[in-house]
């Protein structure tokens, strides 16, 4: 019985900070159902909910373009993820199964980049983009090639081949196979929850770009979702928080969707063991 109740406690303890945890966001879904005369009601309504959330779900698409902004920003997601991946896993392969020169040095200097800010770089990564006038004439370019390499993926799928056995590399070079052979035969099956957890972490960070869009300075139709979030705050003179909370919560979905579809792969995928 004392068993029985320390584990009712713990399941209510849990629960309550599982509810405090997600307070934030049913808030804001709560408040995406207000008129702007009950979003500015004092003190704030908290339950039950009201009845403008498909009114203002319809405003974002039809007066903020917010059907343009998801096209555009998944798109631009979902290039980023699959060259990142491409590249991390190449970069991964020649980091564990190629000896050259300066190897060592090559991956300090990449692993470095995680600690350089992403505002350091903001003003001469713009001029490039500029130099090459990709903002004008081609903004998807401008808005994916920065972000096509990972020191994070390099660093994830180097540590997930390290600890695959180098026997499967030995019996794959007497069997003749090339290294790209051997990455697609081999390691690409053993991999599928590196990569599941890889593409999530980089769905999201593309997802929720937001300095970088605005300081190309793109037109409305060619920036990306957060933009649009922001843009929606700006109503006449006043700020219509259910519109807000109405299209946070619509930024919100396909990245949990995403996440929802890979969650396996993304719990499974740091366990970078023999065991995998």
């Amino acid at each position: 019985m004392g068993n029985q109740r320390t584990q009712y406690g713990i399941h209510i303890g849990l629960i309550l900070v599982c509810l405090v945890v997600a307070f934030p966001a049913l808030y804001a879904l709560q408040v995406s159902t207000l008129t702007l005369e009950e979003a500015f009601a004092v003190p704030p309504k908290l339950f039950p909910p009201s009845t403008d959330f498909f009114n203002n779900i319809r405003g974002l698409f039809e007066g903020q373009n917010f059907d343009r902004l998801i096209v555009n920003t998944l798109t631009v997601s979902m290039v980023v993820v699959i060259t990142k991946t491409a590249f991390a896993m190449l970069a991964g392969l020649a980091f564990v199964y190629f000896n050259f020169p300066g190897k060592w040095v090559l991956f300090f200097v990449v692993l470095l980049t995680l600690l350089m800010p992403t505002e350091l770089i903001l003003v001469p990564l713009s001029n490039l983009i500029a130099d090459l006038e990709w903002v004008k004439d081609s903004p998807q370019l401008a808005l994916t090639m920065p972000f096509m390499a990972s020191a994070v993926g390099v660093f994830l799928f180097r540590q997930h081949f390290s600890n695959i056995p180098r026997e499967l590399s030995e019996a794959a070079q007497l069997d003749g196979a090339s290294p790209l052979q051997f990455l697609f035969s081999v390691l690409l099956p053993m991999s599928w929850n590196v990569i599941g957890a890889h593409a999530v972490i980089q769905f999201i960070a593309m997802w929720h770009q937001y300095a970088w869009p605005v300081f190309l300075g793109l037109s409305i139709e060619d920036q990306m979702i957060q933009v649009g979030v922001r843009q929606s705050v700006i109503v006449g003179t006043q700020t219509d928080f259910g519109l807000l909370m109405a299209a946070g919560v619509l930024a919100s979905i396909p990245p949990l969707i995403f996440f929802g579809l890979l969650q396996k792969q993304f719990m499974s995928g740091f366990a970078l063991t023999r065991d995998k």
